[in-house]
């Protein structure tokens, strides 16, 4: 085997198991977001973006007084994030959630957040 041939084999293994990662981490994030929307009355979603840094994507399900009832949190930049719960958002009313409060430094979550809690139109 040439080592032109070795790397291109290489290159082909390590595509081929980006795929499978990612796909098994949206599997991930899908089951976690079905059991979030089961038995609640809404749920807000909301992304940071970014191509360099660590991505957030927040979910938030309200009860029918408007108070965070389960949440999770799925941030990083590999195929190995996975989705956690918020604890210590549960039990908030939706006007409470000011995203520079809740996360003073971390302008990736304070912008996740801010489009989890904001209104439907």
């Amino acid at each position: 085997m040439t080592p032109t041939s070795a790397l291109i084999s290489v290159v082909i293994i390590a595509w081929v198991l980006q795929i499978l990662l990612g796909w098994w981490q949206i599997t991930q994030f899908n089951r976690a977001f079905d059991r979030l929307c089961q038995n609640n009355r809404s749920v807000g979603v909301g992304r940071s973006g970014g191509r360099f840094k660590p991505r957030v994507v927040m979910a938030l399900a309200f009860d029918e007084n408007m108070r965070v009832r389960d949440s999770m949190i799925m941030r990083g930049i590999s195929v190995f994030a996975r989705p956690r719960p918020l604890t210590h958002l549960h039990g908030l009313h939706q006007q409470d959630l000011i995203p520079n409060v809740i996360f003073p430094t971390d302008t990736a979550c304070q912008t996740a957040l801010s489009l989890a809690i904001k209104p439907k139109s």
